[in-house]
C-alpha cells in the first residue's frame, strides 16, 4: 500500500527532493523556475502527481522500483517530491517545514536549482558551500540553520551584455534555448533518480565526471 501524505514512514531510506522556483503560471517558463520544471517533470515521469501539503508546498509520495542485488531485489527507496508554494525568497520554511515531517536530515535533502555561474545545460552535484546570490539557497540555508544540504545545479549561463542577472532568470528561455532546456530538466530528472538509487558519491562523481568532459 501506498503511503498516505499524513502518514510518514521511517526516513532511512528517504530523499527529500525540493525543486525551487515561483509559484503561478506567470513565472512558470522562466529559467529561475529549472529545479520547479525538473521535480515536476518527475513526478509526471513516475505516474504521481503533487498535491497541496499541510506545509502549503506541493508534494508527492512515491518508492522506486525494487534494485537488483547479488542476495536478492531490494525495495527500491522512498521519495518526496516538493515544490514550494511561496516566493523563491521565502522557499525556505517550507523546505524545513517538509524536513522536519518527514524526518529527512540535510544528507538526505536534495534541492534542484538553476545556477548562473553553470554554462547553460551543465549539471553539477554539489553538497555544502554558499549560496552564490541564490534566494531560495539563501531562504533555504536561514531556516535549516545549516548549509550542508545536497544541491543539483542546473546550468542556465550568464546575462548577455549588461542585462541584470534578476531581470535574466525572470524572463523565459528564448525560442533558440526551448528544446536544449527541455533535455536538461529530463537529464536532471534522470539524475535525481540516480542519486536515490546509486546514492550520493556515486552519483556525484559520475555526474560532475560527465560535466568537466563535455
Amino acid at each position: 500500500m501506498s503511503p498516505s501524505p499524513g502518514d510518514p514512514e521511517s526516513p532511512d531510506d528517504t530523499w527529500l527532493v525540493v525543486g525551487l522556483g515561483n509559484p503561478g503560471p506567470a513565472y512558470a517558463g522562466h529559467r529561475h523556475n529549472a529545479g520547479a520544471m525538473t521535480v515536476t517533470a518527475l513526478a509526471g515521469e513516475l505516474g504521481v502527481r503533487l498535491r497541496q501539503h499541510k506545509t502549503r508546498a506541493l508534494v508527492a509520495e512515491l518508492r522506486l522500483p525494487p534494485v537488483s542485488t547479488p542476495t536478492g531485489p531490494l525495495p527500491g527507496p522512498r521519495m518526496v517530491l516538493a515544490v514550494p508554494s511561496s516566493f523563491m525568497n521565502l522557499s525556505g520554511g517550507q523546505v524545513s517545514g517538509l524536513a522536519r515531517f518527514y524526518g529527512v536530515q540535510t544528507e538526505r535533502l536534495l534541492v534542484v536549482h538553476d545556477e548562473l555561474d553553470l554554462p547553460f545545460g551543465q549539471l553539477r552535484l554539489k553538497r555544502d558551500g554558499g549560496e552564490a546570490g541564490h534566494n531560495g539557497l539563501r531562504s533555504i540555508s536561514q531556516s535549516l540553520g545549516r548549509r550542508d544540504y545536497c544541491r543539483l545545479r542546473l546550468g542556465i549561463g550568464r546575462p548577455p551584455g549588461r542585462m541584470e542577472a534578476a531581470d535574466f532568470v525572470l524572463r523565459d528561455f528564448s525560442a533558440a534555448e526551448r528544446e536544449d532546456a527541455a533535455v536538461m530538466v529530463g537529464q536532471a530528472a534522470d539524475v535525481v533518480r540516480e542519486v536515490a538509487l546509486r546514492g550520493w558519491e556515486r552519483a556525484q562523481a559520475e555526474v560532475n565526471t560527465r560535466a568537466t568532459s563535455s
